[in-house]
C-alpha cells in the first residue's frame, strides 16, 4: 500500500472583537484570530499537512492570503478544495491528528464537535481523527495569551 505522512503548523495572532474559530467550529471567545481568512489556525495546518503530505506545496501557494477572493473565506472551503486536490492527484485521507495550543478559553467541551467536523470534512471516520487542545503553561505567545498555534499530522494513502 502506498502511504506518505504529512506534518503542518499555523499560528495566528489573538485580537479583541474577532471571532475565534478552529475546526470549522465557532468558540465563545472575546478574542479571534488576525487573518485574511476566518483565521481557523487548526483548518490551515491540516491544509498544509495534506498538502505537503501529497507533495503539493503548501497553503500559500493555493490560497494567498494577499488574493482578495480569499478575504475572510470560510477556512472550511479551503479544506473541501484542499481534499479534491487530493483526490484529483490519486489521493485520500487516511487518518488526521490535530494539537491545539491556546491558553484560553478552554476547548474540552468543543473537542467532540470539531473532531466530528473535521471527520466530516476530510472524509474519513470519527475513528480516525484527533482534536487535542494543550495550554503552553503561560510560557511564550500561546501562554501569554497573545496568539493561538496549531500542529497538524495526517496519512494519506492512494485511491
Amino acid at each position: 500500500m502506498d502511504f506518505r505522512v504529512g506534518f503542518g503548523y499555523d499560528s495566528h495572532r489573538l485580537a479583541e472583537g474577532l471571532p475565534l474559530r478552529l475546526c470549522g467550529v465557532t468558540i465563545p471567545s472575546d478574542r479571534g484570530c488576525v487573518a485574511h481568512s476566518d483565521g481557523d489556525a487548526a483548518i490551515h495546518a491540516i491544509c498544509d499537512a495534506l498538502l505537503g503530505a501529497a507533495a503539493l506545496g503548501d497553503i500559500g501557494t493555493h490560497f494567498p492570503d494577499n488574493d482578495p477572493k480569499y478575504k475572510g473565506i470560510d477556512s472550511t472551503l479551503l479544506l473541501q478544495k484542499t481534499v479534491e486536490l487530493l483526490h484529483n492527484e490519486g489521493w485520500k485521507v487516511n487518518n488526521a491528528d490535530i494539537t491545539i495550543i491556546l491558553e484560553r478559553p478552554k476547548l474540552a467541551d468543543y473537542k467532540p464537535q470539531m473532531q466530528q467536523m473535521m471527520a466530516q470534512l476530510l472524509e474519513i471516520p470519527l475513528s480516525a481523527m484527533s482534536v487535542k487542545a494543550k495550554t503552553n503553561e503561560k510560557m511564550g505567545f500561546t501562554g501569554q495569551g497573545e496568539g493561538v498555534a496549531v500542529t497538524a499530522a495526517v496519512t494519506v494513502m492512494r485511491l
